[in-house]
């Protein structure tokens, strides 16, 4: 880690405290830019529209960061391989928007192999629940003979969507709710979905790494353009046919 001095204390009394600019970050651990304050829906909310996000293990003060270079996907980008493509033409799941918001929570805060940790807390759910409720969090669910099998959450501020995590119960789960979420904000004519960190995984989805400037100029426009507000629902045609919700 590099001079830890240079962290910037946020005070949990005050969540209408500015952020440090994203680019005094750390380059090692890349991207650290704060610690402390609290999660209520102002800071976060503010924290996203300068492309600024929390993550931290449940033992751990909130840390704060903005790494650079950045993962973005362009929704109109997606990538579909040719299993995928296959998988989805065959279309036995069903799609839903914000049926089960806390479900999709829970299976993302499930252990998994490969995974940065358990960091979805108590706290970290719950932050994200009230998101949800105030209409700027939502959830993309894959359904299979009645179950959960896969599903995508995240903030959508403007015309930006910053997922959060993805789950899968099944092969392609999470790529399903993924193609999904991109068809419709390709339609709503969104600019970008934020990755926050690069990885194989999201490289073959068409997932790309851009500096953290451009990132920010991205950002600045387009959480500053009306998006889609309150809680989502579908207006593209998704599969349905086998939705037998429990």
């Amino acid at each position: 880690m590099d001079n830890p001095v240079r962290l910037h204390w946020l005070d949990p009394r005050d969540p209408q405290q500015a952020f440090p600019d994203p680019r005094l970050a750390m380059h090692d651990p890349n991207g650290l830019l704060a610690i402390g304050g609290d999660l209520s829906p102002t800071r976060l909310l503010r924290a996203y529209a300068q492309g600024i996000f929390p993550w931290f293990n449940p033992d751990e003060p909130i840390l704060w960061w903005s790494p650079d270079p950045r993962a973005v996907l362009r929704p109109h980008q997606f990538h579909t391989s040719r299993s995928l493509d296959k998988r989805l033409r065959r279309q036995d799941f069903a799609l839903t928007l914000n049926h089960a918001f806390r479900d999709v929570l829970e299976a993302c805060a499930a252990p998994r192999a490969r995974s940065r940790g358990t960091w979805l807390s108590t706290e970290m759910k719950q932050a994200y629940f009230d998101l949800h409720i105030l209409g700027h969090a939502q959830s993309i669910e894959v359904w299979r003979h009645g179950q959960l099998v896969g599903g995508v959450y995240g903030v959508a501020l403007g015309r930006v969507f910053f997922g959060e995590s993805m789950f899968s119960r099944i092969e392609d789960g999470s790529k399903i709710a993924l193609h999904y979420l991109c068809k419709q904000l390709t339609a709503w004519d969104y600019d970008l979905l934020d990755c926050q960190v690069s990885s194989l995984h999201l490289m073959t989805l068409g997932a790309m790494e851009m500096p953290r400037e451009e990132f920010l100029r991205h950002l600045r426009h387009a959480v500053g353009v009306g998006g889609k507000s309150g809680r989502w629902a579908f207006d593209i045609d998704v599969p349905t046919d086998a939705l037998h919700l429990p």
